[in-house]
């Protein structure tokens, strides 16, 4: 007990979630999987709301009723492939809504029967028994649909008692048949009946007799080694009283002439679809089309599927005229491995022929075919290599449907094409079509499928298929999406697994109907020209097949393997018209701002100053202890008229010097040496001072350049001073009011720049800014590396003081 409770822990308990919402919770359906668990008992904890219980391929060999007492909402239960030998149908008395019970493939010999109202399904087949496992209780089950039975005899009296039964199917499945009583099974009321006989075992009498019985008939299992085969094959092939319209023989293996008897038999019957899949034939033909009865059928269809031969020496003419010669509308033998097939010199009534996976060539065409009927030919995965030839054979039809994939066909560029007016739909998928593929195509060609060829693009020359609604190019050699200006009507496109990088605008433009299509799958460059393609599927939502996941980037690198979905593609950076007006606008704009910030703000004045002080930095700082080695006592020396001393005396010293005295400015009034010549004092200023700040205006021209013009005459100073002159314009001078004799003026006014006395006092902050940056320097520095001078001996007041001022005009 304990070794099964731990069993049922691993049974797998599966909820059903159909009707789950709108069924009350009592109404939900369990399903308890314990199949294939090698259980030798039913575990006792199955959930009593089981409705599904599957218990096959186990080692069950008993059933009693104490074990299904407790899931008494049991519907189905499967008890298929176990070693159960007795069955008492009554050990399911507490199970009312059992309908679905199976106990296939067991050992059963003995069944108790007891009437189970509601079954429907219930499979006995494949067990051990003697007879036909049939009472008077197995009639009185009115629900019963299904029912499959098994016996070694087979008798009429066994179907008897189910007569009046009437059931959808009725399944014989045989483990071994040894006597069966003819006319048994016409006794079954039955829509179907299906019978798989044990190996050996003459199936004539069975098929007769099924012919009769139901209007499906399956058998499965028909061979000719049994002894009774030969003897017991019927002279009389004419069948009376026939039912079946459907007929399927599975797994055939005989020699010719019996086939062929079987088709006789069945020909003169009420069998209108006959299939065989699954056959094996060999031996020596003597039988042929010639010996073949072909009057008076109501066969409408034949389908061979699956054919071996046995033997390969086989008369063609016996065997495919055979099935050629029959007055039928529809004929298919597939994989058959036939290399030919032959018709008859005269027209027949095909409507539909399937030929598919065999080995027919281009000799299949060699001879006229006359099928004037037909409407559906398939020849896939054959080897066909002259599309021509095609051609020639379906332009006498009335074909609507051609399938010639799967085989090696190509077409030459001189070739002329004529195709019924009727064919609509074409499948050329798995060929070696090239671009020339196109000039021979059918004007009312609605279906057409390329798939798997040799494409490179759609011609510009080619014949308008204005009927063409659905064009399949997928995996091609394709590298761009075809125009449409030749398929007018084209609604499906399929072009996945080729080559297309970006698409071009002529697709958008020309396809206007296309309402499918499926690009997935090309390896994409995800620049701007593929800005239209993405937004393909914005605008027009569920039209892209595949979308978003069968659309990568392949390009660029930093893009690779992301979906066209997430690419982000900037109008402006796509669009050039944009791109070019945007940058005229900021241009407009920028000139319209800089305009007014010239009128109103004289920015022009603020840059210059802002150039100026820039580069005076920089030279400041590039400014080397070398370059200071001479005598320098003083940051800078300034030289102005009496007529502008107030300007510096209460502008420029004041913003010049710094709090802490740092600056050491020299002036006339404080640095006159009486005992020297006026030049010789401006001289001695400037050699001792790191910059010269002249302020320059009308008075200063007329009453002062005229000593810096000699002192620049005898000393040469010009050349070597002139970087560390400055110059200020404290009022405009024109330059035709400078006199001739001052060419040094004009040159030093020409080679330097100046700084302007602003008349707006909001600018004069970068005008002090300029000037404390070209005198920032480090005089401690320069006079540890020079001897120092110093001017004659200074009265005790100049001493003291830091700034000495020392006016030209006064001397």
């Amino acid at each position: 007990m304990r070794y099964i409770r731990s069993i049922t822990i691993f049974c797998t308990f599966v909820m059903s979630v159909n009707g789950w919402a709108s069924k009350p919770p009592e109404e939900k359906e369990l399903t308890t999987n314990c199949s294939n668990m090698s259980l030798r008992k039913i575990p006792p904890d199955v959930a009593s709301t089981t409705t599904t219980l599957d218990l096959s391929y186990n080692l069950l060999f008993q059933l009693q009723s104490s074990e299904f007492r407790s899931v008494s909402k049991l519907k189905v239960l499967i008890l298929c492939h176990n070693r159960i030998q007795e069955l008492n149908i009554k050990t399911f008395e507490f199970n009312k809504e059992l309908k679905y019970l199976d106990l296939s493939y067991n050992r059963l010999k003995t069944v108790t029967w007891y009437s189970l109202a509601g079954l429907r399904h219930l499979d006995l087949s494949f067990n051990d028994f003697d007879t036909i496992p049939i009472c008077e209780e197995t009639g009185n089950m009115s629900h019963l649909e299904i029912l499959g039975l098994s016996g070694a005899k087979i008798q009429k009296s066994d179907f008897q008692k189910i007569a009046y039964l009437h059931l959808n199917t009725v399944f014989l499945g045989l483990r071994t048949l040894s006597h069966y009583e003819e006319g048994s099974l016409p006794i079954l009321n039955t829509t179907k009946l299906h019978i798989v006989l044990p190996m050996n075992t003459n199936f004539w009498l069975l098929l007769r007799d099924g012919i009769k019985t139901s209007k499906i008939l399956e058998v499965t299992n028909l061979d000719g080694k049994s002894p009774f085969a030969n003897y017991e094959t019927p002279q009389n092939l004419i069948l009376e009283n026939s039912k079946t319209s459907i007929l399927l023989l599975n797994n055939v293996d005989l020699l010719w002439d019996d086939l062929l008897l079987i088709f006789q038999l069945v020909w003169h019957t009420s069998v209108e679809y006959f299939q065989i899949q699954y056959v094996t034939f060999g031996g020596t033909v003597y039988l042929d089309h010639n010996s073949f009865d072909y009057s008076n059928t109501v066969m409408r269809a034949i389908k061979l599927e699956h054919v071996h031969f046995r033997t390969f020496d086989i008369p063609q003419e016996n065997v495919y005229l055979l099935f050629t010669k029959m007055d039928i509308e529809n004929l298919t033998i597939s994989d058959a491995q036939m290399p030919h097939m032959l018709f008859p010199s005269y027209p027949t009534r095909f409507q539909y022929l399937n030929l598919a996976n065999n080995i027919l060539t281009d000799d299949l065409f060699n001879k006229p075919i006359q099928l004037p009927h037909l409407k559906i030919f398939i020849l896939k995965d054959n080897k066909l290599k002259t599309f021509s030839l095609v051609n020639i054979f379906a332009s006498n039809t009335s074909l609507e449907h051609l399938d010639l994939s799967q085989n090696l066909l190509q077409h030459e560029n001189n070739e002329n094409c004529f195709w019924p007016e009727t064919l609509l739909t074409m499948n050329l998928s798995s060929n070696k079509f090239a671009d020339s593929v196109f000039r021979c195509l059918p004007r009312s060609i609605q279906i057409l499928d390329l798939n798997n060829n040799k494409i490179q693009t759609v011609p510009k020359e080619i014949i308008h298929l204005n009927s063409l609604q659905e064009l399949n190019l997928a995996s091609n050699f394709l590298t761009d999406l075809p125009g449409c200006s030749h398929f007018t009507r084209l609604s499906v496109l399929n072009v996945e697994m080729n080559l297309i990088l970006i698409p071009s605008l002529h697709f958008f433009q020309s396809c206007q109907g296309v309402r499918t299509l499926n690009a997935g799958k090309n390896p994409f460059w995800c620049t701007c020209e593929l800005k239209d393609f993405i937004q393909l599927e914005k605008y027009s939502e569920g039209m892209m097949v595949g979308w978003p996941d069968s659309y990568i980037c392949e390009y660029p690198l930093n893009l690779k393997g992301t979906r066209l979905k997430h690419v982000y593609l900037p109008e402006l950076s796509c669009n050039t018209a944009l791109l070019i007006v945007t940058i005229v606008v900021i241009m407009l704009v920028l000139g319209m701002a800089m305009a007014f910030c010239c009128m109103h703000f004289d920015l022009p004045w603020y840059l210059r100053m802002l150039g100026q002080w820039t580069q005076t930095w920089h030279k400041v700082r590039k400014t080397t202890l070398e370059q200071l080695k001479r005598n320098v006592q003083f940051h800078v020396f300034i030289s102005y008229t009496e007529h502008d001393s107030a300007w510096v005396k209460h502008e420029l010293i004041p913003n010049l010097e710094k709090e802490d005295g740092s600056v050491l400015i020299c002036l006339y009034e404080g640095n006159f040496d009486p005992s020297k010549t006026v030049t010789e004092n401006i001289l001695n200023c400037i050699e001792k001072s790191y910059k010269t700040i002249i302020v320059l205006s009308p008075n200063f021209v007329q009453s002062e350049w005229c000593h810096y013009e000699l002192c620049f005459a005898q000393h040469d100073l010009f050349c070597k001073t002139s970087d560390y002159i400055i110059l200020i314009l404290l009022e405009p001078i024109p330059r035709y009011c400078i006199p001739a004799r001052y060419p040094k003026l004009k040159a030093l006014m020409e080679k330097k720049a100046y700084l302007e006395w602003p008349k707006d006092r909001r600018k004069c902050g970068l005008l002090w800014a300029n000037l404390r940056a070209a005198v920032n320097v480090n005089l401690l520095e320069a006079r540890e590396l020079c001897e120092l001078q110093t001017f004659p001996e200074l009265n005790e007041e100049s001493r003291g003081s830091s700034v000495s001022l020392i006016r030209t005009d006064g001397l």
